[in-house]
């Protein structure tokens, strides 16, 4: 199975392409996108489209992963990276894939086993899972590849659970 985990954000959107079973992962392909500053977020959400259509279209992956998001401070950055993450919702909808949500803290456990882990261990994580030489820069290109690998696991562990059951019927 191929996720794209998107780690959402106007200025840079963190994505990672991540190959595998929930056991054995490989990464496909990771980076962000970028919009311009000092231009209009109008026009910020169209590059932000444009470019979330190209990724799936040269990727084609079977479902979508992306983090939630979580402010606890800055009401303005929120609004502004919700209205990023609606148009990201959006272009992965009008795809026909299938979207699946988490909770930074849901992240975290995947990766580290710890909700409350820091981004540094996140990353050394990430980098630990995939087998990769270096931990993947810049950091929302690392957080998107987390968010990936955490719908693996959740995935994985889902279809353990459903065979379990199965075999108690």
């Amino acid at each position: 199975m191929l996720v794209l985990g998107i780690d959402p954000g106007l200025a840079t959107t963190g994505y990672g392409l991540v190959e595998g079973d929930g056991q054995a992962l490989e990464a496909v392909a990771y980076g962000v996108l970028r919009t311009p500053a000092k231009t209009p977020i109008a026009e910020r959400l169209v590059v932000l489209h444009d470019a979330l259509t190209a990724l799936l279209d040269r990727y084609n992956p079977d479902v979508v992963a992306m983090e939630e998001l979580f402010f606890s401070t800055n009401a303005r950055t929120a609004m502004v990276v919700g209205e990023a993450r609606g148009v990201l919702l959006l272009t992965v909808a009008q795809a026909g894939l299938a979207i699946c949500e988490y909770t930074p803290l849901q992240i975290k456990q995947a990766i580290t086993g710890y909700g409350q882990a820091d981004k540094r261990q996140v990353q050394e994580m990430v980098r630990l899972l995939l087998s990769l030489n270096e931990i993947p820069r810049p950091d929302d290109a690392a957080d998107g590849l987390a968010v990936s690998i955490c719908h693996h696991h959740s995935s994985r562990l889902s279809r353990l659970l459903a065979q379990a059951d199965e075999e108690r019927e």
